[in-house]
């Protein structure tokens, strides 16, 4: 905390070394002009004279009894320097000021920008995340439709093994069959065709396998060939 008062007694010091031409300026600006001597110059200087005084006073208690008290005025040479001097810090002073809040407006409009910016990435990164997140459900569905679509070619495939599966025994079975009772290939043809089309008509998809219907098929195709 202690370097806090060397740079405001450097800044004051700035200040008034910066001020003195300003002062100069307005010393002899106001010794042109008596419009601006009475309105401009003079009124802050004996302000200050007067509240100065009144200070000193106050300290060494002079006039707290009551008694009357007069504050001597200053001379009008010494009200304009000192006048000069209070206009020149001021300007100083107020064009200081002016660039700080300038400073601290344009830091702030800096943070705001920067918050701002930090908002929209995190509202572009929620939207693509939900993005992500439907796409991913949309990949999802069209997996689980490919499966259902793998299981119904699989379950064609084995229905279409099972069915060739049935027409090779039921071929072989004619063939033995005609080859034990010396039957004609059109009777052994037509007996063939007859157990195909009961297997395939009396048989649903999901259980053509069955073994009672195919013995059946089968046994009627024999008495067929044999009668």
């Amino acid at each position: 905390m202690a370097p806090v008062f060397p740079l405001a007694k450097l800044a004051f010091l700035f200040v008034k070394q910066v001020a003195r031409p300003l002062s100069s300026s307005i010393k002899r600006k106001a010794g042109r002009s008596h419009f601006f001597k009475e309105n401009f110059c003079l009124p802050p200087a004996r302000l200050y004279h007067w509240c100065e005084v009144r200070m000193k006073m106050y300290v060494m208690n002079i006039g707290r009894s009551g008694q009357s008290s007069t504050i001597p005025k200053l001379n009008e040479d010494a009200a304009i320097e000192l006048g000069a001097n209070l206009l020149g810090e001021g300007v100083i002073f107020g064009i200081a000021v002016g660039i700080l809040a300038f400073e601290v407006i344009r830091q702030k409009e800096k943070e705001k920008k920067k918050d701002e910016d930090e908002q929209a990435f995190i509202n572009s990164l929620e939207n693509r995340i939900n993005e992500l997140t439907f796409a991913s459900e949309e990949l999802d569905t069209k997996l689980r439709e490919l499966t259902r679509n793998i299981y119904a070619v699989q379950h064609q495939i084995k229905m279409k093994e099972t069915k060739a599966a049935v027409t090779s025994k039921t071929t072989d079975v004619v063939l033995h069959s005609s080859s034990h009772s010396g039957t004609s290939s059109g009777v052994i043809v037509t007996a063939l065709m007859y157990a195909k089309s009961r297997i395939f008509e009396n048989t649903p998809e999901k259980s053509f396998t069955s073994v009672s219907l195919i013995t059946t098929a089968l046994l009627d195709a024999k008495s067929k060939i044999c009668g």
